[in-house]
């Protein structure tokens, strides 16, 4: 969420970074007119408050003085008029909270800055490669994962809609073993050699728990929800709702950061905008897993620690022996709560392209804010204390496990219908070398 001080002394900035999102200008001048309209009715409402108050404090003092200089009149009608105010500020009080919310519901809509330097463009053929690595491998014979992994009797869709509908799988034997393998080669990784502590959240939240990382509102109709005492939980799209949240309503001491989490979960999507996208095999489904990474630190690190982060999930890909390319997105491809984001592609023989991995994303105190997360900062003399700061935080697959078992299967297929294991995954494999038919 931003802020709305911020959105008041630079209402033009925030127009110009909504039209580089792709909002049209009328719609950029509009909505931040509307903003500032709303916070200028919950302003002028709060100072009138005020000043009602410090008349009934006043007029509080003036009842006494009328009853010692024995003014009876004067007395009772001072207090009919602090009795009419009592009533105002009650009700008055009532009507700040309801503009109190309603400018955090306009606020909610509204996505983050991108950070200068970022590309602009509308969709993701405007986004720019930083780097690639590894060679592609190119072959008219290469087949898709799904071609592959239902030959050998271990990828079965059929039975999966039987049981839930589209957009489930069914893995067995080795293929599922190959899947443990990679979620457990990565959650090594990232905790022995990258510095993450490993977490097990849960994975069902509340509603405030989805606000905290920008779900809810906009984006409620992909989301799964199940009822819940009087209420419901939602099923974690991913572990950044969970891992991101675990500092909601706190003040870390500065010392302590950053914080680093990582998470090997089921997330649940209900793909809700991708009609006709990806229908055959696993590539987009409804439960898949994925190793997540989160970063929380301070306003001065943020952006240092987003490029750490993103090699964080590079290296998943450089030990899998898997090529891939980075590529940092347009204004108009990013993510709503993100400033910056590197997305990382790997590459797929079966379909001849590069295909998205991982995303991680800065998204500066967008999401602190929304979740009341702070952190003091040590005062620069090492004496008295400093006022708190809304933390930073970051977020980026680290990577996702079904996209990777869909690499490694076709960047690793066989002529004779096998799969070969890559040698970092061995060791998960009981020493298996390939997989082949069931």
């Amino acid at each position: 969420m931003l802020d709305i001080r911020w959105i008041r002394e630079n209402p033009q900035a925030l127009a110009a970074a909504l039209e580089k999102r792709g909002w049209s200008a009328e719609d950029s001048l509009s909505t931040v007119e509307d903003l500032i309209s709303k916070d200028e009715a919950r302003r002028d409402h709060v100072t009138e408050l005020q000043q009602k108050q410090e008349r009934r404090n006043q007029a509080s003092k003036e009842i006494g003085n009328a009853m010692r200089s024995g003014d009876m009149a004067l007395a009772e009608r001072l207090k009919g008029e602090v009795g009419e105010i009592k009533t105002f500020v009650q009700n008055g009080e009532a009507r700040e909270r309801e503009l109190d919310q309603v400018l955090e519901a306009a606020l909610a809509v509204i996505p983050n800055v991108p950070l200068d330097g970022v590309p602009e463009g509308k969709n993701e053929h405007d986004n720019v490669e930083v780097r690639r690595v590894g060679e592609p491998s190119r072959s008219n014979s290469a087949k898709e994962h799904w071609e592959i992994g239902e030959a050998m009797g271990l990828m079965d869709f059929e039975r999966a809609a039987k049981l839930s509908g589209s957009r489930f799988t069914v893995l067995k034997g080795q293929l599922a073993r190959l899947e443990r393998a990679l979620g457990q080669f990565m959650l090594d990784l990232h905790t022995t050699e990258h510095g993450y502590t490993e977490v097990q959240p849960p994975l069902m939240v509340r509603d405030d728990v989805l606000f905290g990382t920008n779900q809810l509102p906009k984006f409620e109709e992909d989301l799964f929800f199940v009822p819940h005492g009087d209420g419901r939980l939602g099923l974690i799209p991913t572990a950044e709702v969970p891992l991101t949240n675990l500092v909601a309503k706190e003040i870390l001491d500065a010392k302590n950061l950053p914080l680093r989490y990582t998470a090997l979960t089921p997330c649940f999507r209900s793909e809700a905008g991708s009609a006709g996208k990806d229908t055959r095999g696993m590539l987009r489904q409804h439960q898949f897993y994925k190793v997540e990474l989160v970063s929380i630190t301070d306003e001065n690190s943020s952006i240092d620690e987003h490029e750490r982060m993103t090699a964080c999930a590079e290296e998943v890909l450089k030990r899998l022996g898997l090529p891939y390319r980075t590529v940092v997105l347009c204004t108009g491809d990013m993510g709503f709560g993100a400033r910056k984001t590197y997305d990382i592609e790997v590459w797929l023989p079966g379909q001849n392209a590069y295909r998205e991995i991982s995303s991680c994303s800065v998204c500066g105190d967008f999401q602190a804010r929304r979740m009341d997360a702070r952190y003091r900062p040590i005062p620069e003399d090492g004496q008295g204390r400093v006022l708190p700061r809304f933390v930073h935080t970051l977020n980026g697959s680290g990577v996702a496990v079904g996209r990777a078992l869909i690499a490694v299967m076709e960047n690793y297929q066989n002529d004779d219908g096998s799969v070969t294991i890559p040698e970092v995954l061995r060791p998960y494999m009981g020493g298996l070398d390939r997989i082949g038919a069931n």
